[in-house]
């Protein structure tokens, strides 16, 4: 399980925020094509045509149009998460051959912000600015990436791999396992910003998904089209763009998920009956049963602590 796997209320499939996370992609996926088509494609596009076309439609082929696009979001809902595995670089075996490429690729990448990051053998001869300088490329690589033998084929992936790796883990906490039970006990304003930031990151590696397929029929339409073949590269752009979006999203997530961790772990304990430790060398120690218990089922050697009656 990752930190993406957070559970959400099937209501928001329906409403709300989420539901652009399911939506708005379909829609603009479908109005792109449906443009195209109206237009005269495959063949000379008039966008004169497509206008009046549109203009004519009647309150049923509209409501018929959104009804169709909000079934196939809602049924989709459901793989958001093996989108996001995809996006990540879980690929099939047969992929294995560019998903290497791709991680020896990034742990250049890490490698060269490592030495970027490192203080030289006499520190003391460093200017302030070198220091800032330092100090931004060291905040970079904790949220870019991971420890250097879990890099992942993609920055999206290493990103969300950074996140795991650092929620939690100055505390004893291993934020895969301990994340599903700490999110139920957030308070409001945190869970607020957590969900506000994992929306932001699936809409946006859904609208990645989804317009980098749009490209492809928007291709076939647009062969016999002339100059207008270049409007199936819109599609991919803002796929390409979706996907810094997401990369950069992803980072602003483990953030949060940071925060939560350090504002809500003894929250986590109190709703365990568990006593609260007295410094953090116990947290650490406690911590680690914890995870190791969810993990593999090992025992926590530990008492509980109940409230009285009040």
């Amino acid at each position: 399980m990752n930190l993406d796997a957070a559970a959400k209320p099937l209501g928001d499939v329906f409403g709300g925020r989420f539901g652009l996370v399911n939506y708005l992609p379909f829609y603009g996926a479908a109005l792109f094509l449906l443009v195209v088509i109206w237009a005269g494609a495959p063949g000379e596009l008039r966008f004169g045509r497509a206008w009046s076309i549109a203009g004519g439609l009647g309150l049923g082929e509209v409501l018929l149009l959104t009804v169709a696009l909000t079934v196939i979001g809602a049924a989709t809902q459901p793989l958001q998460l093996g989108l996001v595995r995809l996006v990540e670089g879980y690929w099939p075996r047969r992929l294995d051959r560019l998903g290497g490429r791709l991680r020896r690729r990034h742990e250049e990448r890490r490698e060269a912000m490592v030495r970027a990051a490192a203080l030289p053998e006499r520190p003391e001869a460093l200017t302030q600015d070198d220091l800032n300088r330092i100090g931004i490329a060291a905040t970079t690589l904790a949220k870019r990436y991971p420890a250097k033998d879990a890099v992942r084929a993609t920055a999206f992936g290493n990103a969300l791999a950074a996140a795991e790796a650092c929620a939690g883990a100055r505390f004893g906490w291993d934020a895969v396992v301990a994340w599903p039970r700490l999110y139920p006990v957030l308070g409001e304003r945190v869970r607020e910003i957590v969900d506000d930031r994992r929306n932001t990151m699936d809409f946006s590696v859904r609208l990645c998904a989804v317009s980098l397929v749009t490209g492809a029929p928007g291709l076939v339409l647009l062969l016999s089209s002339g100059w207008w073949l270049f409007l199936a590269l819109v599609p991919v752009a803002i796929g390409l763009l979706a996907y810094r979006g997401a990369v950069e999203s992803a980072m602003a997530y483990g953030e949060a998920i940071e925060a939560a961790f350090d504002l809500h772990r003894f929250d986590l304990l109190a709703a365990l009956h568990l006593p609260l430790p007295a410094d953090q060398e116990a947290e650490r120690k406690l911590a680690a049963e914890l995870c190791a218990s969810w993990r593999q089922g090992a025992t926590v050697s530990t008492a509980y602590e109940h409230q009285g009656p009040k």
